[in-house]
Order: structure tokens, then sequence, then C-alpha cells
């Protein structure tokens, strides 16, 4: 058993929190992890990606090459296309929609989400407005976590829940419940699109 993911999206999205859950909820299952970040630029706005390699069996790279990725989980859907070369065959795709607007040249979104509506497996979504629609519009990026859920082989929903407590524990019962709130609603997308 494994799954590789690439996480993706811009600095300030919460990429590194998203991967911060997912690794907690690993280990406490007894789960091999290496991740990898690779920032582009070190403040926020600037692309950040990161491969996380999750196995049952020891992992020897932290690099996922092309053409390998179980899951492209992306909180902004022009980082989402930037990544397909990694994207295994029977790879799925889990992005928000609303774009994070940090380039003059940033392509027509119409442009992006229809090149992503032409690939098969895609749970596609603004994550910003059901977060916004709670609250939060920080919470989108667990909004995504969410949706990518049914895809994280061997990792239970409940095993994610856990991983935003133990995260956020030291931010208050506030931030724990929305972050939790945020989680629903994304396993609930994704099952409503798996359906």
């Amino acid at each position: 058993m494994k799954t590789d993911i690439i996480l993706a999206g811009v600095g300030g999205q919460g990429i590194l929190s998203i991967a911060s859950v997912i690794g907690i909820a690993a280990l406490k299952n007894t789960l091999q992890v290496k991740q990898s970040e690779t920032h582009g630029m070190s403040q926020r706005g600037g692309a950040v990606l990161s491969h996380m390699r999750i196995s049952d069996k020891p992992i020897y790279s932290d690099l996922i090459p092309k053409g390998e990725a179980d899951l492209i989980l992306s909180v902004e859907p022009m980082e989402s296309l930037r990544y397909l070369p990694f994207l295994a065959k029977e790879g799925y795709i889990v992005t928000n929609t609303a774009p994070f607007l940090n380039i003059p040249n940033y392509p027509q979104l119409d442009e992006v989400l229809k090149k992503l509506n032409t690939l098969e497996r895609t749970v596609l979504f603004n994550a910003d407005e059901l977060a916004a629609n709670i609250g939060s519009k920080l919470a989108s990026n667990m909004v995504i976590l969410g949706a990518a859920t049914p895809f994280l082989n061997h990792i239970n929903y409940e095993s994610i829940q856990n991983g935003i407590v133990e995260l956020f524990s030291k931010k208050g019962d506030d931030i724990i419940n929305i972050n939790l709130m945020a989680l629903q609603i994304g396993m609930e997308i994704a099952n409503k699109v798996l359906d």
C-alpha cells in the first residue's frame, strides 16, 4: 500500500498545514511518511509544492517520479495544472476553483477550469466560498483536505480529524472546530462527486 500526493498552491494558502495534518494522521496509523517541500518564493504568493509519500513499507525517496502521483491536492486551480505531469493514469485531482491572482499574466480562469474539466478523475469546487460560508475563508485548505480524504489510502477520516485537533490544539477550540467543520464540508463534496 502506498499513496503518493502532490500538494500544490501558493504561499499563505495552508499547503503546509494540510501536509502536517496528513503526516500526523499517517504516523498515528503506523505508516511511513516522507515529505519534501519546495517554495518558489519565501513570501506569501509564491508557488509552494510538497511531495508527500505514505506507505506501510519503507520509503527510500521523498520525491515522486513523474506519472506516479496518486493524488494532486491543490488549493489553487492553475497550480493543479502545473503539476499534471506527475499524475498517474488512475490518479485523482482535488482542487479549489477559486484562483489566487498573484501574477499579472494569470491565464483566463475559464480556460483553466475548462482544461481541468476535461480530466477524468477530478473533484473541482470553490473551497474559498464554502469556507467563507462557515465563517473563515482561511479554512479553505481544510475544505480541500476534506475532499481528498476518500483518496488517502489506509488513513481514515477520524485520523484526519485527530490530526486537525493535534495541529491546532494551541490555537483553541474555536479554531479546531471551524477546521473540523471545513473538513466535513469537503468530504461531503467529494462523496457527492464520487456518487
